[in-house]
């Protein structure tokens, strides 16, 4: 088996300037990794512009049960400006690896794949789910994986997803769950016309504006023991009139509630369409889910990542269900999920940046994961 040094791998991912949905070589990088310790991989592009096309990755090594995946991302966010050095070309200062990707995560699969050319697999199924678009859309990405391994009849055990769910110390945090989201368009027509004639005009700001307040009014739930409560936010509104004398034609509104388990998607756009009709009649609403709530209960999935963590880092992590969304979502479809990685506190941001010895112990926990995992 060929030895793999994750620092060196993640590296190579961050040289590949892989923007979502731009594979950029990301996806080149990781099969031949895998193809060299004895996985055979399957690539395949979906989808088309302005959100793909996407490339997706799966991975498998062994047979049989039980079958163990990993699930991640090899896209990215933009750099954005203000970097200290070159975002797509790694820098090692101090004990820090800087590079657009580092944390948010190329760091964890190449920890991952550096985890498993460890183990000589006598038995049971690893495999890696990887796509180009968990920053983006998400819609021609692991919702797509999922699809190409329904149609073949694969379906893992478990699943770990290696976002960065720590927050202070490497460890220190594993998500069971995640909160569903869905976001909202409101689009409310008038009639356009002068302001000192207002009688010959209709004024859609003032209904629009009611409709957003009874909104913001709405009590959704207190949370309950494994989430926070679920919240709604106005996230703009907008007329796009640039003269003082004009009565708008139309104004428009976008809201997004980050729900619990107490609540399906459906659910809360029907409120909200019920909402708006009261105090907006004829307003349009348009809503897309990006994904609904889900928690995997503790349990077995949950003791075997918290033994692993405690036995590499001495630390106890936090079950919990706090941030945003992740593909896990999608993933909880097939089997119980956690997702545990890397320290957060740099991901999205400007010199986005891993500890080098997270990236090393990183590694011994997911070896510790799997060989658990495969056992069981």
């Amino acid at each position: 088996m060929n030895a793999i040094d994750p620092l060196a791998l993640t590296k190579r991912l961050i040289a590949c300037p892989s923007v979502t949905p731009a594979d950029a070589g990301a996806m080149a990088v990781v099969a031949e990794a895998l193809e060299g310790i004895g996985f055979t991989v399957h690539r395949f592009a979906a989808g088309g512009p302005p959100d793909g096309p996407v490339e997706n990755l799966f991975a498998t090594r062994g047979h049989g049960g039980p079958h163990f995946a990993f699930a991640g991302h090899s896209d990215v966010v933009p750099a954005g400006e203000g970097w200290h050095g070159d975002p797509f070309v790694a820098d090692i200062r101090g004990d820090l690896l800087y590079g657009r990707g580092a944390v948010d995560m190329k760091g964890a699969i190449a920890a991952f794949i550096a985890a498993v050319a460890r183990i000589e697999q006598q038995t049971g199924t690893i495999s890696l789910i990887i796509t180009g678009d968990e920053e983006g859309p998400a819609t021609h990405g692991t919702v797509a994986l999922i699809d190409w391994m329904s149609e073949r009849g694969i379906c893992p055990d478990l699943c770990l997803v290696g976002e960065p769910t720590s927050t202070h110390r490497l460890g220190d945090m594993v998500k069971i769950g995640r909160r569903g989201s869905v976001n909202i368009w409101i689009e409310h027509a008038g009639t356009q016309g002068h302001v000192a004639y207002p009688h010959l005009a209709a004024n859609p700001v003032p209904a629009l504006v009611k409709a957003l307040a009874a909104l913001d009014a709405i009590h959704l739930d207190d949370g309950n023991a494994w989430f926070q409560p679920s919240n709604l936010e106005i996230t703009t509104i907008d007329v796009g009139n640039g003269a003082t004398n004009v009565i708008p034609a139309v104004a428009r509104a976008r809201i997004n509630i980050r729900f619990n388990d107490e609540h399906k998607g459906a659910e809360l756009v029907d409120l909200v369409r019920r909402t708006v009709g009261e105090h907006a009649p004829g307003a349009s609403v348009r809503a897309v889910i990006s994904g609904e709530s889900f928690i995997t209960p503790p349990g077995d999935f949950s003791a075997l990542v918290s033994a692993a963590i405690l036995k590499v880092t001495g630390l106890k992590p936090e079950l919990s269900t706090t941030g945003g969304t992740s593909d896990a979502r999608f993933l909880s479809r097939l089997c119980p999920v956690v997702e545990f990685g890397l320290c957060n506190a740099t991901m999205h941001k400007l010199d986005e940046a891993v500890a080098v010895p997270d990236l090393h112990a990183l590694t011994d926990i997911y070896e510790e994961i799997t060989r658990m995992a495969l056992a069981r």
